[in-house]
């Protein structure tokens, strides 16, 4: 993360850095990310949630969340738990996703929450990885739920395939 991208950061109060971060990230690396405007709701070393609203931008013909929409949230999520494990690391270490899979269960009609519980198993995974040569590669799974419309029923699974690299 660049010096300036650091010093706005810091500026912003602490509950809503994780949100100020990947908001600049998309808009200067992967601008449908800030597009579809993500909020972090929960970022601990266990779990991640990151929302995305439904509105004109998020919505499709049926007034559900667009399917590209979704996958975007998951790798939001997913990429976000990996993204704060590599930064607490403090290596530099490349991330990417190899394979993604969907499974859609009912239509996101409301705003839909990405959840990602795997920190944990993700944490250890990055110190294999600083530990190695090697690209290294683990399952994580995302859940979607759209809590204000359907509460805690599940609208969305994915599994992404997280691929990982010490610089």
């Amino acid at each position: 993360m660049s010096a300036l991208t650091q010093n706005i950061l810091n500026r912003i109060p602490a509950q809503y850095r994780d949100t100020a971060m990947i908001r600049i990230f998309g808009l200067m690396k992967i601008p449908l990310l800030f597009w579809i405007r993500p909020s972090v709701i929960e970022m601990t070393d266990k779990v991640c949630v990151v929302k995305i609203p439904l509105s004109r931008r998020t919505k499709n013909h049926l007034n559900s969340m667009y399917f590209g929409v979704l996958a975007a949230g998951a790798d939001c999520a997913g990429g976000l738990a990996a993204m704060k494990q590599i930064e607490k690391s403090g290596k530099r270490v490349s991330l990417a996703f190899k394979e993604f899979e969907a499974k859609f269960h009912k239509r996101a009609e409301g705003d839909t929450h990405f959840i990602c519980e795997q920190g944990e198993e993700i944490s250890a995974f990055v110190d294999k990885v600083i530990a190695s040569d090697e690209r290294h590669h683990m399952p994580v799974k995302i859940i979607a739920k759209c809590p204000d419309k359907l509460g805690d029923e599940i609208v969305a699974e994915f599994s992404l395939l997280l691929s990982l690299k010490r610089k």
